[in-house]
């Protein structure tokens, strides 16, 4: 028998597992084999990754769950797939749904043990790391711009992170992009919120009893989060503004029918991947003259503005808050970057002189359904290119979607070498 036929193309490593897998026995690490003579040997090899063993844990205070039954059917065909019991019923998915749909409902100390996957939608606790075996890949969403100690967390284990927030923002990735999905539900959720709050009508009406002016919205921020919430607000029939430093929105504000509002002078970098970026002085105070201004005469105002890596710009101002009328409200989805709003905290709504300030940045947690559809969505789209057609990662680090997103591999810090 030729060793070298099995070494070159892992004919019998292959064999071995889809045996296993037809047994209906969890592997838990690939293992190579190779053939000295006339003896075998097992020679594991912790880089060599057999087709996954992908588990789904059940996420702590959030609705929302990192895969629906539907998205679980597309991963069977090559992968054993891994749920913990009760993940999907705050996103009305049963643990019957994803038994039909070619998955195994287990515990999570369960998963913890076999599998070498792990998706969630946010960074799993301490406790869960400790528990996973060493080399199991985490596929989640870690933020290490907003928290850049936890790169060196992270790394403590023998443990491989992906993090799907660190996409870059091109159109090779914009299917696999969950900040815009997120974002996108977080937008229309926050008028929602905000017409809950505000004690009067957002629409124009005529009664018998006289009639009613729309309410009107400004919207500080215009990304997909602002103009998802400038295309609600409108349904509604408010009347709307949005204010972005970006001119490059200035269109697509006015195509849905918006007044866009714009301070001459300001900086825009495309680099910044979207986010809004530092600007001079002299153009925040003009900005700050506008915005006291605008939201004095406004009902509601939905602050969407994030600086990457940098604590969120303050937009709105004690001042500004006081000068506004008695039962308007502000969402403020900049919250735990530390808020748009001088007086906002995050998780927690403040009420200022007869002004509601709401700060709350996970708005699309309160959708759990159509959340995890679209997460799950863009999960999928990420997975056909970190898995090959076999089931086997793709470590190809050249790759701007993986380099990128992997921040750290087996223990290594990666994060700012891509």
């Amino acid at each position: 028998m030729n060793s070298s036929f099995f070494n070159r193309n892992d004919t019998l490593q292959y064999i071995f597992f889809k045996f296993a897998q037809n047994s209906g026995l969890v592997l838990k690490q690939c293992d190579r084999y190779d053939h000295p003579g006339n003896l075998f040997t097992k020679q594991p090899t912790s880089d060599v990754y057999c087709s996954m063993i992908i588990g789904v844990l059940k996420e702590e205070d959030d609705a929302r769950v990192a895969l629906n039954p539907e998205a679980i059917t597309k991963l069977t065909s090559q992968n054993q797939l891994l749920i913990e019991k009760g993940a999907g019923l705050q996103a009305f998915h049963s643990d019957q749904e994803y038994t039909e749909a070619g998955a195994q409902v287990v515990s999570q100390e369960e998963i913890l043990q076999k599998a070498n996957f792990i998706i969630r939608i946010k960074p799993p606790a301490e406790t869960v790391l400790q528990g996973l075996q060493p080399h199991t890949a985490i596929l989640s969403s870690f933020q290490p711009f907003s928290d850049p100690a936890i790169v060196e967390r992270l790394s403590q284990y023998p443990l491989t992170y992906f993090s799907l927030d660190m996409l870059p923002r091109t159109t090779m990735a914009q299917d696999k992009d969950i900040l815009s999905s997120m974002a996108s539900i977080a937008g229309y959720r926050a008028v929602l919120e905000a017409a809950t709050y505000l004690p009067r009508y957002f629409p124009m009406l005529t009664t018998a009893a006289g009639s009613i002016p729309p309410a009107k919205v400004l919207i500080l921020g215009a990304g997909v989060a602002g103009l998802q919430a400038v295309a609600t607000a409108k349904r509604l029939g408010a009347v709307v503004e949005a204010f972005d430093t970006r001119t490059a929105v200035k269109e697509e504000v006015q195509s849905l029918g918006a007044k866009f509002v714009e301070v001459e002078g300001a900086r825009d970098e495309k680099s910044a991947g979207g986010y809004a970026v530092e600007q001079t002085e002299e153009y925040k105070q003009r900005q700050r003259e506008l915005i006291f201004d605008r939201a004095s005469k406004s009902d509601v105002i939905i602050t969407t503005a994030l600086l990457r890596g940098k604590k969120a710009p303050i937009l709105i101002t004690k001042e500004m808050v006081e000068a506004m009328k008695p039962g308007s409200v502000i969402m403020d989805m900049a919250a735990a970057g530390g808020g748009n709003c001088e007086l906002t905290k995050n998780g927690e709504i403040v009420k200022h002189q007869g002004v509601t300030i709401v700060g709350d940045s996970s708005l699309e947690a309160k959708m759990p359904m159509h959340a995890t559809q679209m997460y799950g969505k863009n999960v999928l789209n990420f997975l056909k290119v970190l898995l090959k057609e076999d089931g086997t990662l793709n470590l190809d680090f050249e790759n701007p979607l993986i380099g990128s997103t992997c921040i750290v591999y087996n223990g290594e810090i990666r994060y700012g070498k891509s």
